[in-house]
């Protein structure tokens, strides 16, 4: 069986509390893009097999997928193996969520060959498990994450928007930021609400105007070469540029393809990993 387990993008991400456990409280607006990994899931007599198309991608225990696998056959008592073949498309370490989505699609897979009737928020909660960003990624499309990440409500689509991708050549801990981060010393935060009512309007615009992303303050400090990305981004004619996630990768919006395609060329000249795509 052969699936696509998209990237996402952030159209804000505010943090709004620290729970006890030491998780932050978030609220953010996730976007699913047209950029994706491809699995090709065999089911096998026993165990778990994964290969991938990138030699840096571990292939064991540490690989979501191989987690996602291995606690969905513990929870429901499957015995039988299934063998997975990642072709990777989706950058590494780069606030997109790969990992992510490919846990959250070889979940629902799961799901799909040995419980069908397993109800879905079921398979919710086994993701929350794995990480904060699959139980999004199992649904995907525009929607409002709140909590750490599992609680999904899906809100007007915003699809067909053409962006510009460009992820540098470093890599960003997740963790590692939101160490850093100090939520008393955010000055502004997102305005959700806004936000939410650009999407409802359908205004590329508004909504471009609006982004915010309050891990910028950690990550764009650390790293000044991203706010320079941001600039160049806005200068080759973007309606707005946005960190994703805790980072590394900027994307921005642009309201005409002929402008995304001459900021593609440009930036394709100074940066490896440069994707011209669009939400889905």
């Amino acid at each position: 069986m052969l699936i696509k387990a998209y990237a996402k993008i952030n159209l804000s991400l505010d943090v709004i509390g620290k729970r006890e456990d030491g998780y932050h409280l978030l609220k953010m607006i996730m976007q699913t893009i047209d950029l994706y990994d491809l699995l090709n899931i065999t089911p096998i007599e026993k165990g778990i097999e994964i290969k991938c198309n990138k030699s840096y991608i571990p292939c064991d225990k540490r690989n979501l997928v191989y987690k996602a696998v291995e606690l969905f056959a513990s929870s429901y008592g499957i015995k039988s193996g299934v063998s997975i073949d990642i072709i990777k498309n989706i950058p590494v370490a780069a606030g997109l969520a790969g990992g992510s989505s490919d846990a959250a699609a070889v979940l629902k897979v799961m799901r799909d060959i040995y419980i069908p009737e397993l109800e879905y928020k079921n398979l919710i909660k086994l993701g929350t498990s794995i990480g904060a960003d699959v139980p999004y990624c199992m649904i995907g499309g525009t929607a409002l994450c709140q909590g750490i990440g599992e609680k999904v409500t899906s809100i007007s689509s915003f699809k067909n928007h053409v962006l510009v991708l460009v992820k540098p050549f470093f890599g960003v801990s997740t963790a590692e930021v939101y160490k850093s981060l100090d939520i008393n010393k955010i000055k502004i935060h997102p305005d959700t609400d806004m936000l939410i009512n650009a999407i409802n309007s359908g205004s590329l615009s508004k909504v471009s105007k609006n982004m915010k992303n309050v891990l910028e303050n950690v990550t764009l400090k650390k790293h000044p070469l991203l706010r320079k990305i941001k600039n160049e981004l806005i200068d080759f004619g973007a309606l707005g540029a946005l960190m994703s996630g805790s980072g590394p990768s900027i994307f921005a919006f642009f309201d005409d393809m002929l402008k995304a395609q001459i900021c593609y060329d440009k930036m394709k000249t100074k940066y490896k990993e440069v994707f011209i795509t669009r939400t889905v």
